[in-house]
């Protein structure tokens, strides 16, 4: 699995997605990261074949909405989602948000998909600890990622720490704060190392161990955003990320989610 890869919500489909994944391709990528809610996943499967990359060298997820959720109804949106991205497997398919007396059924349907050689990597989005440790207690094959928000403002210390321990890669979405880059420390270290905010941001979360998905639809941003490995940020300059934490959220609480 890509240490960093495209995320394509709220790409629209057509157009805006397939070029962002062209240019993603061509500017070394190997992750792309959608989902049935986002709309856009035959664009993807379009821009996959137009590229010329191989199938088997590029790692696609996609995910299960809500009203999807279900032993039976995940089976069929699996399906479906296959059928938009024009492929004959998933790279990873993960269960979109923890709804409340489904996610167990919707995870089990997953795991049978997985035996079945249709998906290569099974895992969760949103998940909180409390929600990975019910999972645990009946599933028969542990989740291999949870996608979550995180950043420097959201660092989910306690929750990357206990996927560590039980052998979950961590996986982090919306990891530029939807652009909220004007922190002061951000920009001083923009100075320093001579990269762009977003660039540092994206350094700090694959030097804590983070993958991340950082979201663009413009060519020249992605080719930025994938120009991170070629320095390292200092131990302490790591450190002082980790203290601009403030729990905050730009997204929904998966322990309150109402969609």
């Amino acid at each position: 699995m890509p240490r960093l890869g495209l995320g394509v919500w709220r790409a629209k489909d057509g157009e805006e997605t397939e070029n962002a994944v062209l240019a993603a391709l061509e500017a070394g990528y190997r992750g792309i990261d959608t989902a049935s809610l986002y709309d856009n996943e035959r664009s993807v499967g379009r821009a996959l074949k137009a590229s010329g990359v191989a199938r088997d060298s590029v790692f696609v997820t996609t995910k299960v909405w809500n009203n999807e959720q279900g032993y039976a109804e995940t089976i069929a949106a699996f399906r479906r989602s296959l059928e938009r991205l024009d492929m004959d497997y998933a790279d990873l398919y993960l269960v979109h948000w923890p709804v409340v007396g489904k996610y167990k059924d919707t995870y089990r349907a997953i795991e049978d998909l997985y035996e079945q050689g249709l998906i290569r990597a099974i895992g969760v989005s949103n998940f909180n600890i409390h929600h990975l440790e019910d999972l645990m207690g009946s599933c028969r094959i542990k989740p291999m990622v949870n996608q979550v928000e995180m950043h420097p403002l959201h660092t989910q210390k306690k929750l990357f720490a206990f996927c560590r321990k039980e052998g979950i890669q961590l996986q982090s979405w919306r990891p530029l704060m939807q652009g909220r880059l004007e922190l002061p420390l951000i920009g001083e270290l923009a100075v320093k190392y001579g990269k762009t905010p977003a660039q540092i941001i994206i350094r700090w979360h694959l030097q804590i161990g983070a993958i991340t998905i950082p979201k663009s639809s413009k060519g020249q941003r992605i080719r930025e955003n994938a120009d991170v490995f070629d320095f390292e940020l200092a131990p302490e300059d790591v450190v002082a990320i980790d203290g601009l934490n403030e729990n905050r959220r730009f997204g929904a609480d998966p322990d309150h989610i109402d969609f």
